[in-house]
């Protein structure tokens, strides 16, 4: 107790319940269990976020998890044109796309946003200006179950899908350009980053795959794989090639991968399984929504990392 008092200026309270505003290195006394307490930062974890007004999945999502749009997709059927903005607490309903679709991709933030893409084999793009969509440029080649990403309406990377599996486009905000191909083409990857930094990861070939690609904004390098191969995962915005979170996908799994630019690290599981899902954030403050788990669905989670927690010392 002295040393504590020596080293930090003050002694340790003690409480008979848990002090009321807790900062992080918090130490305390608990006099009803007799133990000494404190606040520290603790491993990431999904809670409950609110539900989305129609369930369905195979549809992108961009934004952040208190600011978001979930953009079309499908309930098998059938295909939605619907969007819905998330405020942090609860969705609501926006204009709709043009163009019903599924299996698409999107980039850009709740307030404007770009999608592309569609099945069966649909180059369609749309730009959404926060209250419409106005048909833009459509990409160079057709394709579904491709995947985007970007941090506006006005730079955003394009790559993979069905049928043309390598072809990697970026968008200026007027016209598509055709780019360096992925070394490992493939559909249902999950993406992050932006037109000069991005991460491609795992998908789909003729099995699913947990090859990695980094993107400099002119070619892909293969990187760390994956530590679980899958595809269809929820995708979530990481700021460049050096940052993802890729949650859930298909063989159906709940687990939850970081990317810190090296490597790979496995994090605490959702709740079950989710597949085809919508997502949107960062690696330390992302939303999850829709999807199937195992049935289709309109819950929601929301993803934080570390997550402030009160721990008991060993004192021995």
């Amino acid at each position: 107790m002295s040393d504590y008092k020596t080293i930090h200026g003050v002694g340790i309270r003690d409480y008979t319940t848990d002090p009321d505003t807790l900062i992080t290195g918090q130490v305390w006394f608990d006099k009803t269990n007799k133990v000494l307490q404190f606040q520290a930062e603790g491993a990431g974890a999904f809670s409950t976020g609110g539900n989305m007004n129609t369930a369905r999945r195979r549809m992108p999502g961009v934004g952040t998890q208190t600011a978001a749009l979930v953009i079309s997709g499908t309930a098998d059927p059938p295909v939605y044109a619907q969007v819905e903005s998330y405020n942090g607490s609860a969705f609501s309903e926006v204009a709709d796309v043009n163009t019903s679709r599924e299996e698409h991709a999107a980039g850009g933030t709740q307030a404007s946003a770009i999608v592309f893409g569609d099945k069966p084999n649909n180059a369609n793009t749309e730009l959404w200006n926060g209250s419409g969509w106005t048909e833009v440029n459509n990409l160079n080649t057709a394709r579904y179950e491709l995947t985007g990403d970007g941090p506006s309406s006005t730079a955003v990377i394009a790559f993979g899908g069905v049928p043309q599996k390598a072809v990697t486009e970026t968008w200026n905000g007027t016209s598509w350009t055709e780019v360096g191909d992925l070394n490992a083409g493939r559909g249902a990857s999950h993406g992050a980053g932006t037109t000069t930094s991005a991460l491609a990861s795992g998908g789909y070939t003729t099995a699913y795959v947990a090859v990695n690609e980094s993107y400099n904004g002119t070619s892909w390098t293969e990187v760390a794989d994956l530590n679980t191969s899958r595809g269809y995962a929820t995708q979530t915005a990481g700021s460049s090639n050096t940052s993802a979170l890729v949650v859930g996908g298909t063989p159906d799994t709940a687990n939850t991968e970081v990317w810190n630019g090296t490597a790979w690290t496995e994090l605490n599981n959702m709740p079950a399984v989710r597949v085809n899902a919508a997502g949107a954030g960062t690696t330390a403050s992302a939303l999850i929504a829709g999807g199937r788990n195992p049935n289709l669905t309109n819950t929601s989670l929301e993803w934080n990392d570390p997550v402030l927690s009160t721990k008991t010392a060993d004192t021995d």
